[in-house]
C-alpha cells in the first residue's frame, strides 16, 4: 500500500490496538498493524470482523489506509519511523506483570537490519515501573528510542476514549521522541487534552496511580454506602452531597457494585507490589482491595435478607460493567454465584455471547434470559 500519508506501525492489533490503528487511519495516517494470528489478520483484511465494541466495525469497514499483516519483514523493512506496541502484559500471581510479549517484540527490532534513521518505539501496554528504562538499555548504540505511552480507556468506550482523552501521558525517551508522540495525538484527538510529558518511570507510576485512585474512590463510596445502609440512612443522597464538593467531584462516587474488570484490580495490586519491592508500601492499595472484598460480603448478606428464599433475584448483566461482554473479576458475577450456590433462584439477563460463556462454565446454576437491545 503506497500513499503520501505519514506511515505508522501498530504492533498488536487486538481490541485496543485495532481501535488505535483505525482511529489513526480515520484522521489520515497510513497504518500497518501487525498480529501473529494469521486467521485474525485475514478477517481484518476481508473486513468481516464481528465485535461488540462500539464504532469499531464501521471504522474497519471504512478504513482507507489501514493494512493488517502477520509479516514482520513488511514492518521492519518499511519506512515507518514510529511504532506503537500494544501487546498483552498479563498479571502474574505475585501482582506484577508478565512482560514476555513486549520483550519478544523489542527483540525483533533489536535484531533487525538497522536503518539510517531513528525509529521511535512506543510501549502502550501497562508495565511494572522501571521496566521501560531497563528495556531501553538494550537499544544503546542503535537507532531507536523507547518511550512509554499508556492509554486510559474503558471497554465499551475505547474508540471514544482515544478520540477524547482527558490526558495524554508520555514517558519520553527524549524530547524528539516526546514531540513525535505528541504530534500523533494532536492529529488524532478531537479536542484539546492535557499533555503530560515526563520520564518513563514517572509515567509508569502515573498509569498505576491513576487507576488506583479510582479504585480508592469506588471503595470509599461503597464503604459509606454500606455504613449508611446499616443504620438506615440514605446512601445515594449522602454520596451526592459529598460529590457536590468540587474538591471531590461525583464521578466514580456512586453506591453500587465493587470494581472489577481487566484493569482496575490488577493495576491496584501492581502498584502495591511495586511499593513493597522498593520498600515504600502503598497501604491504600491493600486497603482498597480489602474494602472491595468486604463490600461484596456485605452485599451478599443484604440480598439474603432482602429477598425471600422463594423469590427470583434478577441480574441485568453480570459482566463487570454494563455495555461489555467481559466477566473478568466481575463483582456482579461473583455475587450472583454466591447467591445461586446458597440455593437462591438467580436469573441472569445478558447478551447471547455472555449467556453462552456462563452456560459453558456454570451450566444450569443460573436461569437465563436474553438481553434485548
Amino acid at each position: 500500500m503506497k500513499t503520501n500519508k505519514e506511515h505508522i506501525g501498530v504492533v498488536g492489533i487486538g481490541k485496543l490496538g485495532l481501535c488505535f490503528a483505525l482511529n489513526l487511519d480515520a484522521v489520515g495516517y497510513q497504518v500497518t498493524g501487525l498480529d501473529a494470528n494469521e486467521t485474525y489478520v485475514d478477517i481484518l483484511r476481508s473486513k468481516t470482523l464481528k465485535s461488540q465494541e462500539p464504532y469499531l466495525v464501521p471504522l474497519l469497514q471504512h478504513a482507507e489506509a489501514f493494512e493488517a499483516t502477520s509479516d514482520w519483514d513488511k514492518l521492519l523493512n518499511s519506512d515507518i519511523r514510529i511504532f506503537f506496541i500494544v501487546v498483552a502484559t498479563p498479571s502474574l500471581p505475585d501482582g506484577g506483570y508478565d512482560h514476555r510479549q513486549v520483550d519478544a517484540v523489542l527483540e525483533k527490532f533489536e535484531n533487525a537490519p538497522q536503518r539510517d534513521f531513528t525509529r521511535h518505539l512506543v510501549v502502550m501496554c501497562t508495565t511494572v515501573p522501571g521496566y521501560c528504562d531497563h528495556a531501553a538499555a538494550r537499544f544503546e548504540g542503535l537507532p531507536y528510542t523507547l518511550s512509554y505511552n499508556p492509554e486510559f480507556i474503558a471497554q465499551g468506550t475505547i474508540v471514544h476514549n482515544q478520540r477524547y482523552p482527558d490526558q495524554v501521558l508520555i514517558g519520553e525517551a527524549n524530547q524528539s521522541a516526546g514531540d513525535a508522540i505528541e504530534a500523533v495525538y494532536r492529529k488524532m484527538a478531537l479536542h484539546e487534552p492535557t499533555y503530560c510529558r515526563m520520564s518513563r518511570i514517572s509515567a509508569e507510576i502515573t498509569k498505576l496511580a491513576t487507576n488506583c485512585f479510582l479504585t480508592t474512590k469506588i471503595s470509599f463510596a461503597n464503604s459509606i454506602g454500606d455504613l449508611a445502609t446499616k443504620v438506615g440512612a440514605e446512601p445515594d443522597k449522602i454520596l451526592a452531597a459529598v460529590g457536590a464538593d468540587k474538591r471531590i467531584g461525583n464521578r466514580y462516587l456512586n453506591y453500587g457494585f465493587g470494581y472489577g474488570g481487566p484493569c482496575f484490580p490488577r493495576d491496584n495490586r501492581a502498584l502495591g507490589k511495586f511499593g513493597k519491592d522498593v520498600g515504600m508500601e502503598i497501604l491504600l492499595s491493600g486497603a482498597t482491595d480489602e474494602v472491595n472484598r468486604r463490600h461484596l460480603d456485605f452485599q451478599f448478606e443484604q440480598y439474603l435478607q432482602q429477598y425471600p428464599e422463594d423469590q427470583q433475584i434478577v441480574f441485568q448483566t453480570v459482566t463487570y460493567k454494563p455495555g461489555t461482554v467481559i466477566l473478568e473479576e466481575s463483582q456482579q458475577l461473583e455475587l450472583a454465584l454466591r447467591l445461586a450456590k446458597a440455593g437462591r433462584k438467580v436469573l441472569v439477563v445478558d447478551l447471547p455471547t455472555v449467556i453462552e460463556e456462563l452456560q459453558g462454565k456454570y451450566g444450569n446454576l443460573f436461569q437465563y434470559a436474553e438481553l434485548k437491545a
